[in-house]
C-alpha cells in the first residue's frame, strides 16, 4: 500500500501552523502551531479509520468555527451589542421610556421613536419594544397606553399592577 501525505503550513497574525496528514492504512493528522520566537502555542493529533476522514474533517470544521466564534471579538455588523446591553432598567429609566412614548406627537410612526429611544438609551430596539410593554405603554402606537387586554395577551402588568394600593384588609398579625 502506497502512504499518502499532505503537509502545509499557513501563518495566521503571529502563529504559524503546520498540519501533516497521511493515510497508512488509518488517518493520522499532526498540527503544530509556534509563535513568532518558536515557542509551541499549540499542538495535536488525530488518529482516524480511512473511511472517516471527510466525514470527522466537516464535523471538526464546524465545531472549531463555532468555538472560534465564542471568543472572537463581536464584528460591528450584525453582532453590535449597545453600552447598555442587559444592564438593568431602572425606576428613572422606566419612567423617561414612559413619559417620552406617551408624550409622542400624534400621527409618529411607532418604529421611529423606539429607534431613537434605543439610541438614547443606548439599548436595543427590542429591548425598548419590550420594556414598554412593561411600562404600560401600547409598543405599535406611539403616545397611546397599552390595555389590560393586550397586557394580558403580552404576559406583563402595567406600571400600577402587583403594587400595593390603599392599607391591607386587616391587621391582623398571625402568629408562626
Amino acid at each position: 500500500m502506497t502512504t499518502t501525505t499532505y503537509e502545509t503550513e499557513t501563518r495566521i497574525g503571529p502563529t504559524t501552523y503546520r498540519l501533516r496528514a497521511f493515510a497508512d492504512p488509518d488517518l493520522f493528522v499532526e498540527m503544530s502551531g509556534t509563535d513568532t520566537s518558536g515557542l509551541l502555542v499549540a499542538e495535536g493529533n488525530l488518529r482516524l479509520p480511512a473511511g472517516a476522514g471527510s466525514s470527522v474533517g466537516k464535523l471538526l470544521g464546524q465545531v472549531l468555527d463555532a468555538l472560534g466564534k465564542l471568543g472572537a471579538p463581536p464584528t460591528r455588523g450584525g453582532g453590535h451589542r449597545p453600552a447598555n446591553a442587559n444592564q438593568p432598567w431602572t425606576h428613572d429609566l422606566d419612567g423617561e421610556l414612559r413619559d417620552t412614548w406617551l408624550s409622542a406627537t400624534p400621527g409618529t410612526p411607532a418604529t421611529d421613536l423606539i429607534r431613537a429611544l434605543a439610541k438614547r438609551q443606548e439599548r436595543s430596539t427590542t429591548s425598548i419594544r419590550s420594556r414598554l410593554a412593561r411600562v404600560g405603554c401600547d409598543p405599535d402606537v406611539a403616545g397611546r397606553t397599552l390595555s389590560p387586554t393586550a397586557a394580558h395577551l403580552l404576559g406583563v402588568q402595567g406600571p400600577d399592577q402587583g403594587e400595593v394600593r390603599g392599607t391591607p384588609d386587616s391587621t391582623e398579625v398571625v402568629a408562626g
